[in-house]
């Protein structure tokens, strides 16, 4: 199993100049918010956890981080609603688009917008999600057979190595316990999160056609609301 590809790579680099202006920390804070519904306190609530994690990687305050979570109770807040767009992209990929959002007759017509003039189109819901598997990732600071043996023992239904790292695949549910395993085997996580992995990757071996999807993908990426965008493309050709 193996979604990743060059969008994952280019995603992180970009996140991290995205968070230096500080426009990932919305993102990621609503977020928080969302998890914080099913229970403040992130030791008895892994979604919690799991994003205020993400959170501290991106250097967020604990401030803003904490204003998050408060949300959850201040009366006065916009209710965040998740809502997930399914898209065609340019070469007939999939692409499945995460948002959090206080007003979907705001964040559709975006989407929408995004996807268009990028080369791609709105999708029927299903018409793309069954393309999917929702699967927790998770990214380790590690190579070698010690390594992934480690991995595996700690409960991971697949895993690669890829640039220098672990590529970790579990059960969505499993996600948190996973995660603390590794920990607890001495190894440094760099990130971990619930995505939609393709089941079958579709192989993007034309550099036009890579480029246009890597344009609509940063689109979307670019839209306050969205808080995650996947694709089966399976990008084989080097990009400048």
């Amino acid at each position: 199993m193996s979604g990743h590809s060059k969008w994952s790579t280019i995603k992180r680099e970009k996140g991290a100049k995205d968070a230096k202006r500080g426009a990932v920390f919305t993102k990621i804070g609503n977020q928080i918010a969302i998890a914080a519904r099913s229970g403040i306190d992130p030791n008895m609530n892994s979604s919690l956890a799991l994003a205020i994690e993400k959170a501290k990687q991106a250097n967020m305050p604990a401030a803003n981080i904490q204003r998050a979570i408060d949300r959850v109770a201040d009366k006065n807040a916009a209710v965040l609603e998740e809502v997930t767009y399914e898209g065609i992209g340019p070469g007939g990929v999939g692409i499945i688009i995460e948002t959090a959002t206080d007003n979907k007759n705001r964040t559709f017509p975006e989407v929408r917008s995004a996807l268009t003039k990028n080369g791609g189109r709105i999708a029927d819901a299903g018409s793309v999600m069954f393309q999917f598997s929702r699967k927790g990732v998770i990214n380790v600071e590690a190579s070698g057979e010690d390594a992934l043996l480690a991995v595996l023992d700690a409960g991971a239904e697949d895993a690669i190595e890829e640039d220098g790292e672990l590529i970790i695949y579990t059960d969505q549910k499993e996600l948190a316990k996973v995660r603390r395993a590794i920990i607890d085997a001495g190894l440094t996580v760099r990130s971990a999160e619930l995505q939609y992995v393709p089941n079958m990757p579709v192989p993007i071996d034309e550099k036009e056609t890579a480029e246009k999807v890597i344009r609509v993908m940063d689109a979307l990426d670019d839209l306050d609301d969205v808080v995650n965008v996947h694709t089966n493309a399976d990008i084989q050709v080097e990009l400048s």
